[in-house]
């Protein structure tokens, strides 16, 4: 089978990174092939020099045999290639018709064709069993149907490769599925598709071959048929990792945090959480499941208190801390994970011993009269450095910058389990990570979970909030559609909930 596209040691630096480190990339005509490493891999950058969006400091990029210079993306638009990024780039106030159209807009005289433009993209519809409204508006559907419109949108522009990132980040396993479906529909009618992921079920379940990167260089390329979800982990970390959980079964106490009939609102003015009433015990985790932008950001606003709630209470150890300030939380015993480890977990210019202070800095034996003790902020960041295995080449003087994703989510994780905290809130706590850091933290969680704290676990994988949680409570459009025993339950229930489907019993 021939190579429709030939990337030929391909280099890519930004400042301090080597991105791509002379990768050589081959696609065969028709099939899935998938482009698998953590966060910060250098896959999407690969992907974005195939599209235009970024240019190779060095290498060639052959297209049907022929080396090509794509220079724009709608260079690569021109010569097939189409590209769904990981966030939509969709205008939300405009129809999909319009959106599909925009910038290759079909005219009649002086105006634009919209009549025409629509009648492709009905035929488009059927053709690839996509079953899309073009007369919908954007913010009016939902985020699986978002995503058809962005594969329409290449296949309107007559798009002969396909390449997806991350697709099904934001979708429930019943949207994975149609994807599924959606894509190799796409492959029997000639197309052939790029899926850049960290999911290794994803590709096991959908991929023809897969080519791992790490730290901006191809361990290697396999069949997909001749390999397995472990070899596949072991080429992305680069040692074995362990799958299985150690989880024993939970032994629940009193109630630490009580939601009693939560409003708040949303940035648009909006309620994002509606009289939503959950509690988690010490001694248990429960997960809260629901596709991203159904509420939980209002909700861990709301509890760590960078939000104020419009209704209802949030009660501590039965203590209402509705009002009270982040601060008087963190004493209280709250701690937090962020989702968003740059934006909220850390000062990035700070080094790592200031940044695992950043909370408790005015305490003893941190500071004394007005004054910063070093030695002793020094010697609980190597020890918390130690404890929660965080490498960096200068230890406690690095800067948080200058460690790898996965390093800076440890070192996230280490403050504030070393804060000894009652409630530990955990957002989106393995995002982006490989293999071998998600099983560490999931080892970190699980072991606060078994000293009797109480752990609230807000997830996009779903695969993480049934291996960790005790319980799940699953949310939608703000609202609590109920809660189910992690035990009794599967990925399909839990997948029906998320879109609003049947009510869980109340456990």
């Amino acid at each position: 089978m021939s190579h429709i596209v030939e990337m030929k040691s391909i280099r890519k630096e930004f400042p301090g990174v080597v991105a791509c480190d002379d990768i050589d990339f081959h696609l065969k005509k028709g099939e899935i092939h998938a482009l698998l490493g953590e966060n910060g891999a250098g896959k999407s950058t690969l992907m974005n020099i195939l599209f235009g969006l970024y240019q190779p400091d060095n290498g060639i990029i052959k297209l049907r045999g022929e080396v090509v210079n794509i220079s724009n993306p709608n260079i690569a638009n021109d010569l097939g290639i189409g590209m769904v990024h990981q966030h939509f780039k969709l205008v939300h106030n405009f129809t999909v018709t319009e959106n599909i159209i925009l910038g290759l807009e079909p005219t009649r005289g002086l105006t634009i064709d919209i009549k025409r433009a629509r009648e492709k993209i009905i035929e488009l519809s059927k053709r690839y069993n996509l079953n899309i409204n073009p007369d919908a508006k954007i913010e009016d559907v939902s985020v699986g149907m978002q995503q058809r419109v962005e594969i329409i949108k290449m296949l309107y522009r007559d798009a002969e490769i396909l390449i997806f990132d991350e697709p099904t980040a934001v979708l429930t396993p019943q949207e994975v599925q149609e994807l599924t479906k959606i894509m190799h529909s796409l492959i029997n009618e000639g197309k052939t598709i790029i899926l850049i992921t960290h999911k290794l079920r994803e590709i096991m379940s959908i991929a023809d071959r897969c080519t791992v990167i790490r730290w901006g260089k191809v361990i290697g390329t396999v069949n997909v048929s001749e390999t397995s979800e472990e070899k596949l982990a072991e080429m992305m970390v680069g040692r074995k990792v362990i799958f299985d959980l150690d989880k024993r079964a939970a032994s629940p106490a009193e109630e630490i945090l009580s939601l009693e009939s939560l409003t708040v609102e949303n940035r648009d003015g909006g309620h994002g959480l509606k009289n939503f009433s959950l509690g988690v015990k010490c001694g248990e985790i429960v997960g809260l499941a629901g596709v991203d932008g159904n509420g939980q950001a209002e909700l861990v606003e709301a509890v760590i208190g960078l939000r104020k709630p419009d209704g209802g209470k949030i009660l501590l150890h039965g203590e209402d801390i509705s009002n009270l300030s982040i601060r008087e939380r963190i004493e209280k015993g709250v701690a937090h994970i962020p989702e968003d480890r740059h934006k909220h977990g850390l000062v990035l210019d700070y080094t790592v011993q200031e940044n695992l202070v950043i909370k408790n800095y005015y305490l003893p034996p941190y500071s004394a009269r007005g004054l910063l003790n070093w030695d002793n902020i020094y010697e609980h960041a190597e020890r918390v450095i130690k404890d929660f295995d965080v490498r960096s080449g200068q230890g406690a003087d690095a800067t948080a910058r200058s460690l790898s994703g996965g390093n800076q989510q440890k070192a996230i994780v280490g403050r504030e389990i070393d804060g000894n905290p009652d409630l530990l809130v955990a957002v989106q706590p393995t995002r982006g990570l490989d293999v071998g850091a998600i099983e560490y933290i999931h080892q970190r969680l699980l072991e606060q979970r078994d000293q009797g704290k109480a752990v609230l676990l807000i997830s996009l994988e779903l695969d993480e909030i049934l291996d960790l949680s005790d319980r799940i409570a699953v949310i939608y459009n703000g609202e609590l559609v109920g809660i189910v025993n992690a035990a009794e339950t599967d990925e399909n229930e839990v997948g029906l909930m998320m879109a609003g489907g049947r009510r869980g019993a109340a456990v």
